[in-house]
C-alpha cells in the first residue's frame, strides 16, 4: 500500500494482496473532513428520521435491491481487495443482502411504539416503550469481510432511524466506496450514508468527531485506543474483537461431518475470519480417526489466485509474519505438524497447517492466529474440552458436534461464548435474527437481530395517567391514610413467603 500526494490532496492506493496489483486509488480524510462529513450526517439524520417506518423501508428495500443487482460487480472488486475467491465474495455478499433485508422488514416491529402493563399500583397510567434513532452512528469495518460484517451495524443503524459514517479498512476502501454509491443512486436527497477513507488517523477522528454511537470492528488492542478515544465524549460504542473460537468433537460425533466442518472453519477465507475454527477438543475415542480424515482433507486444498483455489492470500502482509511466529512456536514447545509445517508460509499466500500435540500455554493456542492453521487436542472428556476452550481471554464464537442432543446443548451453554454452532459450524452467522457478538477480550455490545435494532436506538419510556390514582402519594397534600393504605396494598401483593 502506497501514500501519495495527488493534486495538493493525500492519496493511498488498494492493492490486490495477490498480485500486487492497485486496485484504486483513495483519498485520506484528515480530521476537518471526517468532521465535515459528521456535520452532514447529522442534518441528514433529521431528515431520515422524519420519512418514518414506512418510507425508510421503502428506501432500504430499494438499497437491497439495487445492491443485488450490483451483486456480481461487487463481489469481483472484494475479490480483488482482499483476494478471496470470487465464489466466497459472492456468498459474502449475499449474507449481508439478507441481513439488511432483515433488519429492513423488522426494524418498524421491534422499535416501534408499544404499550407496556403499568401494573396494579400503577393503572392509572398509560405506559408507552418505544425506541428512537441516536443520531448519527460511525462505523469502523474490517478488511476480512469487507460487505458482511460492517454490514451488521450499517443495515440496522439505517433501519433503527440514524444516519451512518463508514470508515472501512485502508485495505478494501474501494468496497465500501461502492456500497456507499449504491445506497446514494437509491436514496440522493441526503447523506444519510457516507464514506471516509484512510489509516487509523482517519478512524481515530471519526470516533471523536461527535458521532453518537461507534460500531468497531478489529482487534482488542485496536478497540482499546478507540475506547479511549470514545471516552473523552462519553461515546457509547459496540465493539466486536477477534476470537480463538473452539471446536469440540464428542465421541458419539459424525467425524466426517465434522472433519468437514473444522477444515472449512479454519481454512476458508485462509483462515482471516474472527469466528473461524482456530483450537479443536477431540474426545479420546474418535480422536485418531478425526486426526486422520482431517490430515487427507487438509492435504487436498491449495491457496492462489485462481479459480479452482480453496482459498486466497492473506490480505493484511504484516499477519504473516504472527502466522509464522505462531507455527514455530508450537513447533519450539514439542508440537508436531501433521499437514504443513513452518515451510507453508509461502508469501503472500499460506498452505494449510494441522498441529497436533501442541502445549496449551504455545502462542498457536492461546493467541489469535488469523491464519489457515489449526490445532488439535486429544481430552478424555467434554468437562476437559469445556475446561480448555474456556481457558482464553477470548469468547467470540465455538463449536460443538455431538449426537446427543441434551449433552451438545449442555456443552453449548457451558462455553463462555457469545455464540454456539451445534453440528454445523459458524451458522448463526447466517441467521439474521440471532444476535452477533462475544465477551471478554472479544468484544461487547450486539448485531445483528433485534438485539443489533436496539444497540442503534435508545428506549424512551412515556406514561400517560388516564385518571386519578385511588391512592395519590406523589402530593404534599398526601394524608397518612393515604399512606397506610398503599402500605396495606404492598403487604398484600408482596409479603407472602414462598416455599420450594
Amino acid at each position: 500500500m502506497s501514500v501519495a500526494m495527488d493534486a495538493e490532496r493525500e492519496t493511498f492506493e488498494s492493492l490486490n494482496p495477490a498480485t500486487g496489483e492497485v486496485v484504486g486509488k483513495h483519498p485520506v480524510h484528515n480530521e476537518q473532513a471526517v468532521r465535515a462529513a459528521v456535520e452532514r450526517a447529522g442534518q441528514a439524520a433529521h431528515w431520515w428520521r422524519a420519512l418514518g417506518w414506512k418510507e425508510r423501508r421503502l428506501r432500504l428495500l430499494n438499497f437491497k435491491g439495487s445492491l443485488t443487482r450490483s451483486l456480481g460487480r461487487v463481489a469481483e472488486l472484494i475479490h480483488e481487495e482482499t483476494g478471496k475467491p470470487l465464489a466466497d465474495a459472492q456468498l459474502e455478499t449475499i449474507a449481508a443482502i439478507t441481513h439488511l433485508d432483515w433488519a429492513t422488514k423488522h426494524a418498524q416491529k421491534v422499535l416501534g411504539p408499544r404499550s407496556v402493563f403499568p401494573g396494579l399500583v400503577s393503572i392509572n397510567q398509560k405506559c408507552t416503550l418505544e425506541y428512537h434513532p441516536l443520531g448519527v452512528v460511525g462505523v469502523i469495518g474490517p478488511w476480512n469481510y469487507p460487505i458482511f460484517t460492517p454490514m451488521g451495524s450499517i443495515a440496522y443503524a439505517l433501519a433503527a432511524g440514524n444516519a451512518v459514517v463508514f470508515k472501512p479498512s485502508e485495505y478494501t476502501s474501494g468496497v465500501g466506496e461502492l456500497l456507499a454509491e449504491i445506497f446514494t443512486g437509491v436514496v440522493p436527497e441526503q447523506p444519510v450514508f457516507q464514506v471516509v477513507t484512510g489509516f487509523g488517523q482517519t478512524g481515530a477522528a471519526l470516533a471523536g468527531a461527535g458521532v453518537d454511537k461507534l460500531a468497531f470492528t478489529g482487534s482488542a488492542a485496536t478497540a482499546r485506543k478507540v475506547m479511549a478515544v470514545c471516552a473523552e465524549s462519553l461515546t457509547p460504542m459496540v465493539a466486536e474483537c477477534g476470537g480463538k473460537d473452539a471446536f469440540i468433537v464428542d465421541a458419539d460425533a459424525d467425524v466426517e461431518a465434522a472433519t468437514d466442518a473444522a477444515l472449512w472453519g479454519a481454512m476458508s477465507n485462509a483462515g482471516q475470519t474472527c469466528i473461524g475454527v482456530e483450537r479443536v477438543y477431540v474426545h479420546d475415542a474418535v480422536y485418531d480417526e478425526f486426526v486422520g480424515k482431517l490430515t487427507e482433507k487438509a492435504r487436498g486444498l491449495r491457496p492462489g489466485e485462481d479459480r479452482a483455489a480453496a482459498y486466497g492470500p492473506i490480505t493484511m502482509p504484516r499477519q504473516l509474519d504472527v502466522i509464522e511466529r505462531h507455527i514455530n512456536d508450537a513447533l519450539d514447545k514439542g508440537g508436531r505438524a501433521v499437514v504443513g509445517g513452518a515451510e507453508s508460509v509461502r508469501r503472500p499466500f499460506v498452505e494449510p497447517v494441522v498441529l497436533v500435540d501442541v502445549p496449551d500455554e504455545s502462542a498457536a493456542v492461546c493467541e489469535e492466529t488469523f491464519g489457515p492453521t489449526i490445532t488439535v487436542t486429544r481430552v478424555a472428556s467434554m468437562d476437559e474440552a469445556v475446561t480448555k476452550a474456556n481457558a482464553t481471554g477470548y469468547g467470540l464464537a465455538s463449536t460443538v458436534f455431538s449426537a446427543s442432543r441434551s449433552r451438545a446443548m449442555a456443552v453449548a451453554r457451558r462455553l463462555r461464548t457469545g455464540m454456539t454452532s451445534i453440528n454445523a459450524v459458524i451458522a448463526y452467522a447466517t441467521v439474521p435474527s440471532l444476535p452477533f457478538g462475544g465477551v471478554g477480550e472479544s468484544g461487547f455490545g450486539r448485531i445483528h437481530g433485534a438485539d443489533g435494532l436496539r444497540e442503534f436506538a435508545r428506549a424512551k419510556a412515556i406514561t400517560r395517567q388516564r385518571f386519578a390514582p385511588a391512592v395519590d402519594l406523589t402530593t404534599f397534600k398526601r394524608e397518612d391514610s393515604a399512606l397506610a393504605r398503599a402500605l396495606q396494598l404492598v403487604t398484600m401483593l408482596h409479603a407472602k413467603h414462598y416455599k420450594r
